[in-house]
């Protein structure tokens, strides 16, 4: 099949950038991030706090809303028709959250409503988003209490968010969000809150549920270890800059940028060698440096690295890398 003959991408982020105050004191939070999102499949954003991730992933919900936001995130609707999502208002805005894009978020403690039971808030939802009268939403409901993994469905739906576990309120979030039957899910760091063992269990859940509901998903996370058998591709940001992307497998193997190196250092490794920190503190976001940003931080750097801008490069088809450096990383 020829390039232009390929279906266009369910998301297409071209040039998106985010920024937040207003008159002389706005602050660039995201800078030109474009990625493509098939339908189907799952891009894992990475990085520390204060990259750039969580920004990005909320501006495709239209979640910002005192944010200043430019480019275009083309939106291939269910009809075969595109629409820039940055340009959406009102009706057609909210007839998209929740039906075509939906969100978890990473505290379910305060996506959860303490007044009102699990059920109820789940049969709202698909009263709202689908139409559904009482009796089948609450059936609906347990169901989909079930389809996330929590046993008791039916007495689970009765009680209150209080009464559940972390693990099991995560499930509710996801529950609730799966309501609306979305073609993109947006996972924001589901797994901050819970224990390894929980944090494994739910990235499990959403791959299955990804893979059976064949919905595109962007999962949000600091860990690479945790996005290795999830993502399908990996962009990997630092101080609001798309530093790397590729193929999740490819990037984990090989990276070709510095960060994302130090970022797979952190994890501990089956030798049982410590895992490494990153030495110093990422710019400053009101006076981001005009050079590599990553280059205070960085043991390759070497001073093309601070002699202006870094693009991001074309290393290897579906690889690119914002490192003039890139073939020296280990």
């Amino acid at each position: 099949m020829s390039a232009s003959a390929l279906p266009a991408p369910l998301l297409r982020a071209e040039g998106l950038s985010v920024a937040f105050g207003g008159g002389a004191g706005w602050v660039t939070a995201v800078e030109d991030v474009s990625f493509d999102l098939p339908a189907g499949e799952t891009l894992a954003l990475v990085g520390e706090s204060g990259s750039g991730k969580s920004v990005t992933a909320m501006a495709i919900a239209r979640l910002h809303a005192a944010a200043r936001t430019s480019g275009a995130l083309r939106w291939q609707g269910a009809s075969g028709g595109t629409s820039d999502l940055l340009a959406l208002r009102g009706e057609a805005l909210r007839k998209l959250r929740g039906r075509e894009i939906a969100v978890v978020f990473q505290d379910p403690g305060s996506a959860l409503d303490p007044l009102f039971t699990i059920g109820d808030q789940i049969a709202e939802t698909l009263r709202h988003l689908r139409g559904l009268k009482a009796r089948e939403a609450a059936a609906k409901a347990v169901e989909l209490l079930g389809l996330v993994g929590i046993p008791d469905p039916v007495r689970r739906a009765g009680e209150y968010p209080h009464q559940l576990s972390g693990g099991m309120r995560q499930r509710a979030v996801i529950a609730l969000a799966l309501a609306g039957e979305p073609r993109l899910l947006i996972a924001d760091e589901p797994t901050t809150a819970l224990d390894v063992t929980i944090q494994a269990q739910i990235v499990d859940l959403l791959r299955e549920l990804q893979a059976s509901a064949g919905m595109a998903m962007i999962f949000v996370s600091h860990d690479l270890g945790l996005v290795a058998g999830l993502a399908h591709r990996i962009l990997v940001l630092y101080a609001g800059q798309v530093v790397e992307e590729g193929a999740a497998a490819e990037v984990l193997a090989a990276p070709r940028h510095p960060y994302t190196r130090a970022l797979l250092d952190c994890i501990p490794s089956l030798e049982g060698e410590p895992p490494r920190g990153i030495p110093g503190l990422m710019p400053n976001p009101l006076a981001p440096p005009p050079h590599c940003r990553f280059a205070d931080r960085c043991a390759l750097a070497v001073e093309a690295c601070r002699a202006g801008p870094i693009p991001l490069l074309d290393v290897a088809p579906g690889r690119r890398s914002r490192c003039i450096r890139w073939a020296d990383v280990p």
